[in-house]
This record gives C-alpha cells, sequence and structure tokens, in this order.
C-alpha cells in the first residue's frame, strides 16, 4: 500500500516524464507493475516504425514516378495505436505459450490466412505461438496501412495538406508543419472509388515537377493516398470476401452517423441562441442516444456512457472493425481487451483533441461532448466538471478492462493519454 500511495505522488508530479508517470500512475490505480511490458513497448514502437516505413516506401515510389524526382516522405498521423497495442498484445500471449522467443528479427509481411469462421464460432485456438505472430503482425500491416490512407482521405477532404512531409531534391526546406484537423474524421477505409476525391494526373500525363504551391502538396497527397488504396484493393482480392464484408460493416455504421453531422450542426447553432428544444434534443440525440444498431463490442454498461452511440459510430467503430480482421486471421482477441480499445479511443477522442478544438470547434459549430457540455451545463465551472467526469468513465472503464484482459501495455497507454490531457485551457477550470 505504502508503495502504490508513492507510486499515485510520484505521478502527479508533472516535473516527471509522461511516460514514467503513466507507468507509475497505472501501478497506483491497479497494483500492476509489469516490467516487461516498457520493454515490449519499446519493441512494438520499433517494429511498427519499419511498418510505416514501408508504407512511406510505397508512397515515394509513386511521387517519384509522378514528379520524376527522388522523394522523401512521412506522414503525421497518430491513429495506429489500437493497431500498435494489439500487436502487443498477441506478443506477450504468444511468449506465455512458446518455449522459445516465437518474435524474431524479420517482420512478417504478405496476407494472413483467414478464418471465415472465425467471427460466429471463435477463433479455432490451435496456432502454434509463432503462427500466432506471424498473423498478427501481417493483420498489424494491413491495419496500419489502412488507418493511414484513411485518414489521408480524411485530410484531402478537409484540404488540409500539411500533414503530407515531402523533401524533394530540388526543393529542401518546403516540408510543412503537422497541422490540426478538426471535427468528424471519415472511416479509415471503405475502399469504394466514391471516396477518393478528384484523382491526382497520372504517370502517363505528368505535369511540371513540384514546385512547392498549393497545387502540388494536393497532388503529393492524392498520389500518396492513390497508392495506398490500389495496395490495399490488392490486399483485399487476395483475401476471402468475408474480411472486406466484416470491415464494410463499421464503415457503413460510421457513415450512418457521418451523415447526420449538418442535423448536429443546426442543433448546436440552435441550442447557440438559446433554444431550448435543441437543447433538449442534443441530449436526446447526442448524449445520451440509444443505440440503431447494437454494438459489436459494448455491452449495456458501455451503451449506457454518456455520448455511447454517437462516439462509438464517430471514432469507436472503426477499431472493434480492425479488431474483427485480426480474429478473422484465426486470433484469439478478448471481449475486455477489445473494449479497453474502443473506450480509450473514444476517451482519447474527448481528452486530447475534443478539449484542445474546444475553441475552434465552438466558433465553427462543430457538435463534440466537449461542446455539448458548454451547451449543457448551467455554467462554464459546471461544463468543465462534467467534461473531466465524462473522460474519467471512459478512460477509468478502459484501464480496469485492460488489466482484465492481462494488457498492461494497454493500461499504461490508457494513463498515457489521460495524463497527456491538457483541461486547463477550457473555460471554467478551478484552477485558473
Amino acid at each position: 500500500m505504502v508503495l502504490k500511495t508513492g507510486a499515485g505522488a510520484l505521478a502527479d508530479r508533472r516535473r516527471l516524464p509522461t511516460a514514467l508517470r503513466a507507468v507509475l500512475g497505472y501501478y497506483a490505480d491497479t497494483g500492476v507493475f509489469d516490467y516487461a511490458s516498457l520493454s515490449l513497448k519499446s519493441e512494438i514502437d520499433d517494429r511498427t516504425e519499419q511498418m510505416v516505413d514501408d508504407v512511406n516506401a510505397r508512397v515515394e515510389d509513386a511521387l517519384e514516378a509522378e514528379f520524376g524526382h527522388p522523394v522523401d516522405f512521412s506522414y503525421d498521423t497518430k491513429l495506429i495505436l489500437p493497431a500498435q497495442l494489439t500487436l502487443g498484445y498477441v506478443y506477450r500471449k504468444a511468449r506465455r505459450q512458446a518455449p522459445g522467443d516465437p518474435v524474431i528479427d524479420a517482420i512478417a509481411d504478405g496476407v494472413p490466412a483467414v478464418d471465415e469462421t472465425a467471427l460466429e464460432q471463435g477463433p479455432a485456438q490451435d496456432l502454434a505461438p509463432r503462427e500466432m505472430v506471424v498473423r498478427a503482425e501481417q493483420m498489424t500491416r494491413l491495419s496500419i496501412e489502412a488507418l493511414i490512407d484513411g485518414d489521408m482521405r480524411d485530410a484531402i477532404n478537409d484540404e488540409e495538406f500539411e500533414d503530407f512531409e515531402v523533401d524533394f531534391d530540388a526543393s529542401e526546406g518546403d516540408r510543412g508543419e503537422p497541422s490540426k484537423r478538426h471535427g468528424e474524421r471519415s472511416e479509415p477505409w471503405s475502399g469504394s472509388e466514391g471516396d477518393r476525391g478528384e484523382p491526382s494526373k497520372r504517370h502517363d500525363e505528368r505535369s511540371e515537377p513540384w514546385s512547392g504551391s498549393e497545387a502540388d502538396r494536393r497532388r503529393v497527397a492524392e498520389v500518396a493516398q492513390d497508392a495506398l488504396q490500389s495496395h490495399l484493393d490488392g490486399l483485399l482480392d487476395d483475401m476471402p470476401p468475408v474480411v472486406a464484408e466484416a470491415y464494410q460493416w463499421a464503415v457503413d455504421y460510421s457513415e450512418a452517423h457521418q451523415a447526420r453531422d449538418e442535423h448536429f450542426r443546426d442543433l448546436m447553432t440552435a441550442a447557440e441562441d438559446g433554444d431550448e428544444d435543441a437543447l433538449d434534443a442534443i441530449r436526446e440525440e447526442y448524449k445520451f442516444a440509444a443505440y440503431d444498431e447494437e454494438p459489436a463490442t459494448f455491452t449495456e454498461r458501455e451503451k449506457a456512457l454518456p455520448y455511447s452511440k454517437t462516439q462509438y459510430a464517430r471514432v469507436g467503430v472503426i477499431y472493434d472493425g480492425m479488431l474483427d480482421l485480426y480474429r478473422l486471421a484465426g486470433l484469439d482477441i478478448d471481449r475486455e481487451f477489445a473494449k479497453a480499445i474502443v473506450l480509450a479511443i473514444i476517451g482519447a477522442q474527448v481528452w486530447l483533441d475534443d478539449v484542445d478544438d474546444y475553441d475552434d470547434d465552438r466558433r465553427e459549430g462543430q457538435l463534440t461532448p466537449v461542446t455539448a457540455e458548454y451547451l449543457l451545463a448551467p455554467d462554464d465551472e459546471a461544463a468543465y466538471r462534467r467534461v473531466v467526469d465524462v473522460t474519467e468513465q471512459y478512460l477509468d472503464l478502459a484501464k480496469a478492462y485492460a488489466t482484465e484482459a492481462d494488457s498492461p501495455l494497454t493500461g499504461v497507454a490508457i494513463e498515457y493519454i489521460y495524463r497527456s490531457g491538457d483541461p486547463g485551457v477550457l473555460p471554467g477550470n478551478p484552477g485558473n
């Protein structure tokens, strides 16, 4: 008890690195301190960085063909954390079952084998540890590329190109700084041609070399996204249709929510003008909305959380779909781990993005759990307390499920999310 109390006190010291505070905070809350999870995080970071490098190399080949110049390319995204945590989860399980280390230096590529009955009947439970690792690495490659592809399409739709960082030999210093995009994110990957926007000029219609203009930044973005989409389509073609069908369910679920964006904007505009009916509608349709279609992972406990339905559809369902892909690869991803991931992503969206973007979202009429609370609460201080409470409900429950799933790496990541937030930027903060 003394050690846990001391760890909690240290975790609250803001002068310490956030990563260390997260480890100490998770231990203080749960009593779990798994030293191996620290080295596992470093290992997962290194291996998924290689996977991202492979994605970037694919884009660089396409950009060189488009512009006639060698290029260094990178893309700034934070959306791959659930794939990283899932890979770490499988590594931990495989290592516990193996006499030696089933993780070797080479990272598996190619298309994983698919168990077409896994979603209905559960995985067969007969994979050797090494085969678990191989399939997890293959599916993580696919998931990372799909998540980056979807984020790229979201950036193109928002006409935000600064996250597409390029360095042409003839244009040193043209790399843009990462930007922040506000509002609802589109699904990571639907595979539909209609989602892709106007295509860039292809290789046999090459226009002028890179000039650093806004038009060229759009070209970079479109060529990059097109390269990933084409590769992903090829991978899907090599897999049974059940894989695309499982992911399409998540996409359709997300799109049904996105289709209501203008309606929610109208409600927010009316509520800003004091319309009581609009405030009631935000409460009923956004904060405490009933599920029209059952979520894949959530039970009644999670469905009862404030904003559960809208935020599950906004960001959570995509990662539910991602986890189903791992299951289709024959990997046993238990429900507690899945709930930890989805709840953590919703909590992170609110605590990191929506809190940071509050001023912009309020000005632009974007309804989020944060802007909603500042409309529904009687005053700013009450709204601030509610935002903190909503966040803690999601992240505390996610942390509890991570502990149940025996995934300390996930638990520490959730603690890191919480300790990375800056609610002090919000109105009504009693510390101001």
